[in-house]
């Protein structure tokens, strides 16, 4: 890829995720959002230069001595301005410009209009401090001429002009400090509120694998969600400011200093993009570097979070130094990677330090000469190198900020990479649905009514094993299947495509209303949450009054659970505090909390003995909940009616409960 489509690439990735923000991206285009960018800072222009014409208006009006004094030539500047055509292009550019903003006045719903007036609020910042730095570089001269004709008086007045100039542009130093940070703060709230809405819709947070090493497309969502957004926000908002600050500081100095040397503005366009050239083309190893870093690290740091999800597993096994070995080879990754990265930064350092060391000599090489000519005063020196100065720190953006780049660039493909793909499981899902709305609506079903599988064939996704072949079963209301075969026949590929985690390979799924039927694992869900939250999950905690859910312990075996937690809304760590064996009574009597009428248990009482396990099946014979069980032992026929038998080579038999032996041979 050339560095022309690299760059176009990356734009196109900017706006994707910046500009739903500020304008959506659904019904608009690029061209329209960068209209309102423009139209934005006609406003500015137009507003700054109203408030700046109030401001000396008054201050004549009121204190005409304090004008004269402090803004010397400032009035007859702005009535030339408003008297030629500068003001009224100016009013015609600020209004077309509002009226852009009522065009699309529409689009700029759900709170669009503060980020847009907080970004104007800041524009108007920057550009009065902008006013505030030019006027400085005039007084700065001022100030070196009465030094060197010792004028005394003159001396102490430009003193005072230069220390109004400083304590104006303090609070305003300070607001822009504020506004910024604001703005990026409101910005990670909407944007991670979004991604975050996506990821956990159509389980897209189930089908993305967050730790696998060789994947190319998504690791680590939680990092994306939670570090690279708010990287993002406040990177994206700091370059945008000191772009735009850049380009004005440019246009503002370029024309003070071409005033002083047509041919020092020359040499400084050259020198810069000379520079900036080379800066570029060296630091393109820092995109890919920083890139990795970033994926490493999470890598790194998912590894600890494993550890401490499993200490207690880790412990009993005795683990420490094979967790040791993995935690040091992630470690390891990171740590050669920095170190390549740090190679290349500190090359990249000595570039943009020639860079500034020879920049220093320019406005001397140029200036000297004329002054000794006697062409110029001697103030022109101080005053040709704050312009100098300014023009290079804007032209020269690039160089000084190419480390920042570079890791916002790569900032930026991670979490645009996240978004694309959450955006592109949505679609697929919405399609899926679509073609299985279709096909029931073909086979004359009734959705909802039960469970239907027809002519399924099943992989799991990314195989070509063939698990089950053109199987055809249906469960309804009250009825009971038992599910058996060996180990790695495909009974829990089973399940998860009745409760709609996998997708058949062919044929299609009918299923009950969401909330008629759930899903009861192996090892159950504990969330993060009180007593009472996990008892009630999914439903809203609220739901449930205290006498219920104690009266659901008791009735699942565990009212000692009731004696050690009284109040349940304690919080405590209970995938350690409680075992196996009780975290599966919790989660039956999440399920009598729930009622759904359809069940589905994958070995729910494997760490049951077989009289608990008995109890609780017989609790929901009595609320006649229809059930779809995996299981092993041979008590568990006489809690179903029929057995689905596979044999791991496609091949299935539905049988009657009754009499069936669990474990025999065809």
């Amino acid at each position: 890829m050339t560095l022309l489509k690299a760059f176009r690439s990356q734009l196109g990735k900017l706006q994707r995720l910046a500009q739903p923000y500020f304008l959506p991206l659904e019904d608009t285009s690029a061209w329209q959002f960068l209209l309102l960018l423009l139209a934005m800072l006609a406003v500015v222009v137009g507003t700054t230069l109203l408030l700046l014409t109030a401001a000396v208006q008054l201050s004549g009006a009121l204190v005409p001595e304090l004008r004269s004094r402090f803004l010397p030539g400032v009035p007859e500047q702005l009535a030339a301005i408003w008297g030629g055509p500068i003001g009224t292009v100016v009013v015609s550019l600020t209004v077309a410009a509002l009226g852009c903003f009522a065009a699309f006045r529409s689009k700029l719903r759900q709170g669009r209009w503060l980020p847009w007036l907080l970004l104007g609020v800041i524009v108007l910042l920057i550009l009065v401090i902008n006013g505030i730095n030019v006027g400085i570089s005039y007084v700065a001269r001022n100030v070196d001429n009465t030094l060197v004709a010792y004028k005394a008086d003159d001396f102490w007045k430009t003193v005072a002009i230069y220390a109004f100039c400083l304590v104006l542009a303090l609070p305003i130093r300070a607001l822009q400090s504020y506004l910024i940070p604001k703005l990026g703060l409101l910005w990670r709230e909407w944007l991670s509120g979004r991604l975050l809405s996506r990821y956990l819709t159509n389980r897209a947070y189930y089908i993305l694998n967050p730790n696998d090493e060789s994947s190319e497309e998504i690791d680590n969502p939680d990092q994306r969600i939670s570090q690279d957004v708010g990287s993002f926000t406040t990177t994206s908002l700091s370059v945008a400011v000191e772009v735009f600050a850049a380009l004005l500081t440019f246009f503002s100095f370029i024309i003070v200093l071409w005033g002083i040397s047509s041919q020092l503005a020359i040499w400084l366009l050259v020198y810069s993009v000379l520079g900036t050239t080379v800066v570029i083309f060296a630091s393109r190893k820092l995109v890919i570097l920083n890139y990795l870093q970033l994926k490493l690290e999470a890598d790194f740091r998912y590894g600890l979070v494993h550890i401490r999800d499993n200490a207690e597993s880790i412990a009993f096994y005795r683990g420490e130094r094979q967790e040791f070995g993995e935690a040091d080879r992630r470690l390891g990754g990171a740590i050669r990677n920095f170190d390549r990265l740090i190679i290349w930064q500190a090359l990249i350092s000595v570039i943009q330090r020639s860079y500034d060391y020879f920049s220093r000599f320019l406005p001397w090489l140029v200036i000297a000469p004329i002054y000794f000519a006697k062409q110029v005063d001697f103030g022109v020196f101080g005053q040709a190198s704050i312009a100098f100065s300014q023009v290079l720190f804007s032209v020269s953006y690039i160089v000084n900020n190419i480390d920042q780049l570079a890791s916002f660039s790569a900032s930026i493909s991670r979490l645009e990479g996240f978004q694309a793909k959450v955006d592109e499981i949505s679609n697929a899902a919405g399609l899926l649905e679509g073609d299985h709305a279709s096909a029931a609506e073909g086979a004359g079903a009734i959705a909802g009514a039960g469970i239907l599988v027809s002519h399924v064939d099943l992989m799991p996704p990314g195989s070509s094993r063939l698990l089950v072949r053109d199987l055809s079963l249906a469960v309804n209301a009250g009825e009971r299947l038992l599910v058996v075969g060996p180990s790695g026949c495909g009974k829990t590929s089973f399940l998860r495509t009745v409760s709609g985690l996998w997708p058949p390979t062919s044929g299609y799924v009918e299923r009950p209303a969401e909330g008629e039927l759930l899903f009861i694992p192996q090892k159950p869900y504990m969330l993060l949450g009180s007593l009472r939250e996990q008892l009630c999950y999914p439903l809203a905690p609220d739901r449930f009054s205290d006498e219920q859910l104690r009266h659901v312990l008791e009735q699942v075996m565990l009212a000692e659970l009731v004696q050690r937690y009284p109040d349940l809304d304690i919080k405590q760590d209970w995938p350690r505090l409680l075992s196996l064996g009780e975290q599966q009574r919790l989660a039956f009597a999440r399920l009598l909390l729930s009622s759904p009428r359809f069940v589905v248990l994958d070995e729910a009482t494997s760490a049951l003995d077989v009289n608990t396990e008995r109890h609780l099946y017989k609790l929901l014979a009595e609320r006649e909940m229809a059930l779809v069980s995996v299981g092993h032992r041979p008590t568990l026929t006489s809690f179903h009616e029929l057995v689905l038998e596979l044999d791991g080579n496609g091949g299935w038999r539905l049988l009657p409960a009754a009499g069936y032996e669990v474990g025999r041979t065809a």
